[in-house]
């Protein structure tokens, strides 16, 4: 795996709050190694361990987008949701940002079969279908769109399953990461105090309710695929 400096910096880190944790009466035990303080009755998230699990994290997207690998960032809360289109847009990464719809990965199937009714929906659309049909059904196909673009739009384009999984918040999106681990998908996952560190294949110790902190994590990730996506392409 390729060793690359990622310039993560602590004041950085400082001024996004990532070190902020949940209330110390909200956590979970296993996250004691990762914990540096208690202040105000908030636990205190050790940004040294943050920054060398961040390193690591975007060692491996590296290295995967070097080699042509795809990924799935996955990010379903309301303050998550611009910063993962966003970052996965500029990654040119397939995304979730809305609910995670059960069986998405382990049902690959159905998905396949959801996402080709999708594309040609989107391709009848395209092509003024819509115009010829009475009003009714027009209005019909297009709530469907509506909802497959909502569910369904940031994988519109994904043929297989994801070589690695980023997931912003663990708990929020339990579901997608059990579904990961069921298939052996390598995960990274933001961790907060109240998370299991032993679930992720790759837990990166930050705060995952500070929309800066959100997209601090976010930027490091997407930058190093990026630079792997760039070292691809020179290799070709």
């Amino acid at each position: 795996m390729t060793k690359r400096y990622w310039n993560i910096t602590f004041e950085e880190m400082m001024e996004a709050g990532v070190h902020f944790g949940h209330d110390t009466r909200k956590w979970n035990p296993r996250m004691a190694p990762y914990i540096s303080a208690k202040r105000k009755g908030i636990h205190i998230i050790n940004l040294t361990r943050t920054a060398r699990f961040l390193s690591e994290a975007c060692d491996l997207v590296f290295d995967a987008a070097s080699r042509g690998k795809q990924f799935l960032i996955v990010g379903t809360k309301k303050k998550a949701a611009d910063s993962v289109t966003r970052a996965a847009i500029r990654a040119r990464c397939h995304y979730v940002n809305k609910k995670w719809l059960g069986g998405m990965l382990t049902n690959w199937y159905t998905t396949e079969t959801r996402l080709r009714k999708f594309r040609d929906l989107r391709t009848e659309q395209k092509t003024g279908k819509p115009n010829s049909l009475p009003k009714r059904d027009a209005a019909m196909l297009k709530r469907q769109l509506s909802h497959l673009e909502t569910y369904l739009g940031g994988i519109k384009y994904m043929t297989r399953l994801p070589d690695i999984v980023i997931i912003v918040d663990q708990q929020e999106d339990y579901t997608a990461l059990r579904e990961c681990i069921t298939l052996g998908i390598p995960t990274i996952c933001l961790i907060d105090t109240n998370s299991d560190p032993d679930l992720a294949d790759i837990p990166i110790p930050a705060n995952d309710d500070a929309i800066a902190s959100i997209r601090l994590i976010l930027n490091k990730l997407v930058f190093a695929i990026c630079e792997g996506r760039s070292s691809y392409i020179r290799n070709l």
